[in-house]
Parts: C-alpha cells; structure tokens; sequence
C-alpha cells in the first residue's frame, strides 16, 4: 500500500533518515515540511538511513500550508498525536493516505490538532509514558497499514 509520510518540523536528523529507510522498504513518500532542525545533507540524517537514501522518494515543503495546498483528498490526511482520543486499530487506511506526524519536543500543535480534530489519532499504549519515539510511531503506524493490507 503507498502511503505518505509527512514530518511536520522534524528536529532530529537520526529520526528522520531512519523514517526514511522505513519509507524506502515500505514503498511511501516521505513529506519533510520546514523549518527543520537540520539540513537535509546532514551525515546523520544520510549514516541512519544507511545507502538507501537515494531510492527514497522524497518532497520538501517551506511550509504547512505549502504541503496542505497540494493534498487532493483532505478526507484521507491523519494526524498522529499523543493527546488525540481515536485509536489508530479503529481506522481502515487506504491507499494513498496522508500519515502526519509533528516534532520531536512537542509533537503537533494545538492550532492543527483543533483544526483537524477528527481526523487526529494516537498511538494507544498502557504503559507510563507521555509518547513514544517519533521513528518508532512511524514505525508502528506502518506495522498497521501493512497488516491490514495483508503484507
């Protein structure tokens, strides 16, 4: 199933180049939306997604609007939060869906988590933590997709 990954201000350049190794061997578009923490040349970035870096297929965006003007079904874009209430299990993904994820420090904001609250799913998870690791929540999400396309 493709799907699109979007990063919403990523910080943290090891996250991002293993988020997009997860791309690259799930067959998704990564989104990079700015401003970054990190330039995309960073070694980092390149050394966490190994020599997979040049098959990635990736976008880069000034801005959240920049990426939002580009989405062809606003219906189909989720936004992953550990403050959302919807549980990622209760979602049927389709291809093509638009899978946001926010910064490392504070995830998404308060301003898209209210413009987009029904549309805003998390993670659930029992144990004492406020969140999990950005790549691992990629990570995860895709797990789910995959196992609901039977791959």
């Amino acid at each position: 199933m493709h799907l699109n990954i979007v990063l919403i201000e990523p910080q943290i350049p090891n996250n991002t180049g293993n988020i997009g190794r997860l791309c690259v061997a799930t067959q998704c578009h990564l989104h990079l939306v700015k401003p970054m923490g990190f330039e995309i040349t960073d070694s980092r970035v390149k050394r966490a997604g190994l020599d997979y870096w040049p098959d990635l297929e990736l976008t880069m965006y000034d801005s959240f609007e920049e990426w939002y003007s580009q989405v062809t079904n606003p219906n189909r874009v989720f936004f992953f939060s550990a403050r959302a209430t919807t549980s990622l299990y209760s979602l049927e993904f389709q291809e093509g869906d638009w899978l946001v994820f926010g910064k490392e420090a504070d995830g998404l904001g308060p301003e898209l988590l209210s413009r987009f609250e029904d549309q805003c799913l998390t993670i659930p998870f029992p144990g004492k933590v406020r969140s999990f690791n950005l790549a691992n929540s990629v990570a995860m999400v895709l797990g789910e997709t995959m196992r609901q396309s039977q791959i």
